[in-house]
C-alpha cells in the first residue's frame, strides 16, 4: 500500500518514464512538446526534492532514484542531441566519460573500501545546472524560440569546463579518501 511518503520515489519513476517521449519528440524533431517535457520533468525533480526534504521522507531508494531519473533524462538527451546534431559529440563523449568515470570509480569504492556516501560535490551541482541549461538552451533555439549563437556557445563551453572539473573532483576526491583508508 502506498503512503505520503512513497510520493517523492513515484515522482522519480514517472521521471524516469518520462524519458521515453522526451526522446520520441527529440527523435522527430518536435522541439516544442520536448520542451515542455523537458522543463516538466525539471519540475518535477525540484518537487520531490522539497517534499522528501520537507516533510522527511527522504529514503535509501530515494537517494538512488532521484539521481537514477536524473541521469537517463539528461544521458538520452545528449546522446539523442548529438546524434541529430544539435551538441558537439566531443562534448556528449565528455559528459558520458565523466558519467562512466563516477560510476565506475563509485563501484570500485564502494566495493573495495567501503560504503559510498555519494553527495554530490558543489561543482558537481553546478555542472548538473549547465548540462540541464544546455538542454534547455539548445532545445529552445531548434525549436521555439532562437536564441543568439554567443548563449549557445558560452553554455557548450562551460558545460564543458564544468563537467571536466566535476569528473576531476571526484577522481581526486574519492583517490585520496582510498588511499586515506587503505594507507
Amino acid at each position: 500500500m502506498l503512503k505520503a511518503k512513497d510520493i517523492p520515489n513515484i515522482i522519480s519513476v514517472l521521471r524516469v518514464v518520462m524519458t521515453i517521449p522526451v526522446i520520441y519528440l527529440l527523435i522527430t524533431r518536435d522541439f516544442s512538446n520536448a520542451l515542455i517535457l523537458f522543463a516538466i520533468a525539471g519540475a518535477s525533480d525540484a518537487l520531490d526534492g522539497f517534499l522528501a526534504k520537507h516533510y522527511h521522507w527522504e529514503s535509501h531508494l530515494g537517494g538512488l532514484l532521484d539521481p537514477l531519473a536524473d541521469k537517463t533524462l539528461l544521458v538520452a538527451c545528449y546522446l539523442i542531441l548529438g546524434a541529430i546534431g544539435l551538441l558537439p559529440i566531443g562534448l556528449v563523449m565528455t559528459v558520458m566519460l565523466r558519467d562512466l568515470i563516477i560510476i565506475g570509480g563509485a563501484f570500485l569504492y564502494h566495493y573495495n573500501i567501503e560504503a559510498l556516501d555519494a553527495d554530490p560535490s558543489l561543482v558537481s551541482k553546478l555542472n548538473t545546472l549547465m548540462q540541464i541549461l544546455l538542454v534547455l538552451a539548445v532545445v529552445m533555439n531548434a525549436g521555439p524560440f532562437q536564441l543568439p549563437d554567443a548563449l549557445i556557445q558560452s553554455l557548450i563551453w562551460f558545460t564543458f569546463a564544468t563537467t571536466v572539473a566535476s569528473g576531476a573532483n571526484y577522481v581526486w576526491v574519492w583517490g585520496r579518501r582510498a588511499l586515506e583508508r587503505q594507507g
